[in-house]
C-alpha cells in the first residue's frame, strides 16, 4: 500500500520540522509549503490524501485557501489548524466543511490522531467490529444452546441485528457469511421455541409475551388515559427490525426515543390478519365470530383491511375512551401530502392513526419488477433502498411536522418479511390461497419438517371456514410451490422477501415510543 500523502501549509513551516519527521516515522510522506498560493499549485500536480492547513497565512488566508480547495476537491479533507480560538473563525471552517479543527500549539500524537480519525477509521472501526463479533458470536452460540424464553430471544435477535449492521458498515464479508450461518442457525432454534409455545401462549395471555391482539392495548391506550398530548400512532406496514434500526438516526433528529421494544406478530404474519389484530385488539378467530360482516377470508373477494377505522373505535369503546379519533392509509405520494396538510387539525384528536404503506408495495415491487430486484438485492441494499425512500417521503415530512407541533409519536408495524431460500413442495386444491409462506384449505399435503401445521384453526385463535380446514406456516427461508411447473416457480421466488410465515424477521418486530425534542 502506498504511503499516505499530506500536504501541510503554514507560513512557520520551518518550525515544524520536528512534527513533519515524526509523521515521516510512522509512515506518512509529508509534502510542506509556507502560503496557500503554493498549496494550490502543489494540488494540481500531486495527489494528496489530506491537507493540513494554517488558518493564518499572509497573502492567501487559510478560509481562502480553504474554499478553494472545498470548490475544486470536494471529498479531500481538510484538518484546519489556528492560534485563533474566536467562535466566528471555527464556525467559518466548519461550514466549509473541514473534516477537524486544532489549536496552536498542537504536538504530534494531535495530529497523529486527527489524521487516524480522518483516514483510517473505516479499517479500524472494521478490524474492531470483527474482533468484538468473534467474541459475541461465541457467546451468542452458546446462549442459543439455552432454553430462552420470549424475552430473551428478543434480545438474541436485537444482537444479531446490531451485528449485522455493524458488519455491514465494517464490509467485512467474511465475517458476513459466519453471521449469516448465526442467524440461519438461529431461526431454526427460533422456529422450534414459537412451535412449542405459540399455542400455549394464547390460551395464557398472562405468561405470553406483547403479541399483535395486545400491542394497542399496552402501549396505545396507557399514552391516552394519560391525557396531556395528541398522540400519533403510525404503522409502517411490513417494517423489519433492522429496517427501523436503519430509520432511527434520522428520526432521531427530531425526536428522543423513550423506549424501542419488539414486540411478536401473531401467524399468519401478514397484514389481513396481524394489522386487523392491532386494531381491533383481538385475535382473527375472535374478530371473525363477533364482527362477522367486517371479516373475510382468504378465499374471499375483496380488500381484507376494509374496517380497520371501525375496530380502532371499537377498541377504544371497550376501554372506556370515547374519544375523537382520525384515521388515515396513505397508498401514494398525493394522499401523503394531503395527510401532511392536516396535520395541524390533527392535534384536536387525542389519537391521530396513520397507516403507511410504501414498505410492503416495495417488497412486493421487488418480487415482480427486475430493476426494484437488483436495487434491493439482498438485505443491505433493501435496508438502503427504504432508507433513501424515507428521506424524501412525504412521511418524513409527516414526522417532523408532528414533532415540530410537540406530538407524541408511537411507530410500529404489522410484521416483517424474510428473504426466502429453498423451496417446499406442497399440494392443495384449489380453494389454497396464494401466499408463499403459508397455506390454509382442505387437502392440504407437505413436507412435514419444514413447516407448523395447525390442523384446528381454533388452536390459534383462527377463523374455522369448515371442518377440515387446516393452516400450516414456512419455518426458516423455506417458501411453498406446487409441484406443477416446480422449476420455474422455484427460479422466479428464491431470494425474494416474503412473509406469512414463522422467522424473526417477520415474527420480532418494532415498536417505538418517541417525544419531541422542541
Amino acid at each position: 500500500m502506498d504511503a499516505i500523502t499530506i500536504l501541510w501549509a503554514d507560513d512557520e513551516i520551518d518550525l515544524l520540522k520536528p512534527h513533519i519527521l515524526f509523521l515521516e516515522e510512522k509512515g506518512y510522506q509529508v509534502l510542506p509549503t509556507p502560503s496557500g498560493d503554493d498549496a494550490l499549485d502543489i494540488l494540481e500536480e500531486n495527489r494528496v490524501d489530506i491537507v493540513l492547513l494554517d488558518e493564518n497565512m499572509p497573502g492567501l488566508s487559510g478560509l481562502e485557501t480553504l474554499e478553494i480547495i472545498k470548490s475544486k476537491y470536494p471529498s479531500l479533507p481538510v484538518i484546519m489548524i489556528t492560534k485563533s480560538e474566536e467562535e466566528f473563525i471555527m464556525e467559518e471552517a466548519i461550514g466549509s466543511k473541514i473534516s477537524d479543527y486544532l489549536i496552536k500549539p498542537v504536538n504530534p500524537k494531535q495530529i497523529l490522531l486527527s489524521l487516524k480519525k480522518n483516514l483510517d477509521t473505516s479499517r479500524l472501526v472494521s478490524e474492531k467490529s470483527t474482533s468484538k463479533y468473534q467474541q459475541e458470536f461465541r457467546q451468542i452460540g452458546m446462549t442459543l444452546g439455552d432454553r430462552l424464553d420470549h424475552e430473551e430471544w428478543a434480545d438474541v435477535y436485537k444482537k444479531l441485528v446490531y451485528w449485522e449492521l455493524e458488519l455491514d458498515k465494517s464490509k467485512e464479508t467474511g465475517m458476513d457469511e459466519i453471521l449469516h450461518m448465526q442467524k440461519n442457525e438461529a431461526n431454526s432454534q427460533f422456529c422450534k421455541f414459537v412451535e412449542n409455545n405459540y399455542t400455549y401462549w394464547l390460551s395464557h395471555p398472562e405468561d405470553a409475551p406483547v403479541m399483535s391482539q395486545s400491542l394497542f392495548k399496552n402501549y396505545v391506550i396507557p399514552e391516552l388515559k394519560k391525557k396531556d398530548n395528541s398522540v400519533f400512532f403510525i404503522v409502517i406496514d411490513n417494517l423489519r427490525y433492522d429496517q427501523w434500526k436503519t430509520l432511527a438516526p434520522i428520526i432521531s433528529q427530531d425526536y428522543w426515543i423513550d423506549k424501542e421494544d419488539v414486540f411478536y406478530s401473531i401467524l399468519p404474519t401478514t397484514t389481513q390478519y396481524s394489522r386487523n389484530s392491532i386494531f381491533a385488539g383481538m385475535m382473527p378467530g375472535e374478530i371473525a365470530k363477533r364482527y362477522p360482516d367486517k371479516w373475510s377470508n382468504d378465499e374471499d373477494d375483496g380488500g381484507k383491511n376494509l374496517h380497520e377505522e371501525f375496530f380502532i373505535e371499537e377498541q377504544l369503546k371497550r376501554n372506556n375512551l370515547n374519544i375523537k379519533f382520525s384515521y388515515n392509509k396513505v397508498l401514494n405520494v398525493s394522499y401523503g401530502n394531503k395527510v401532511l396538510n392536516e396535520i395541524p387539525g390533527m392535534f384536536n384528536n387525542p389519537l391521530n392513526v396513520i397507516v403507511y404503506n410504501f414498505v410492503d408495495m416495495l417488497s412486493h415491487a421487488r418480487t415482480d419488477t427486475q430493476i426494484v430486484k437488483e436495487l434491493a438485492s439482498d438485505e443491505a441494499a433493501y435496508r438502503s433502498v427504504v432508507k433513501s425512500w424515507f428521506e424524501h417521503s412525504t412521511l418524513y415530512e409527516i414526522i417532523k411536522e408532528i414533532a415540530a407541533r410537540g406530538g407524541k409519536l408511537i411507530i410500529t408495524t404489522d410484521h416483517g418479511s424474510i428473504r426466502v431460500k429453498e423451496a417446499s413442495k406442497i399440494v392443495g386444491d384449489k380453494e389454497v390461497n396464494t401466499n408463499l409462506r403459508y397455506k390454509q384449505g382442505k387437502t392440504l399435503s407437505y413436507v412435514e419438517k419444514n413447516v407448523l401445521a395447525i390442523k384446528n384453526p381454533e388452536d390459534a385463535h383462527l377463523p374455522k371456514v369448515n371442518v377440515s380446514q387446516s393452516f400450516v406456516f414456512a419455518k426458516d427461508d423455506y417458501f411453498f410451490a406446487y409441484p406443477n411447473n416446480y422449476n420455474h416457480y422455484v427460479k422466479y421466488y428464491k431470494d425474494t422477501f416474503q412473509h406469512g410465515g414463522i422467522s424473526l424477521e417477520e415474527m420480532l418486530i418494532p415498536v417505538v415510543m418517541l417525544s419531541p425534542k422542541k
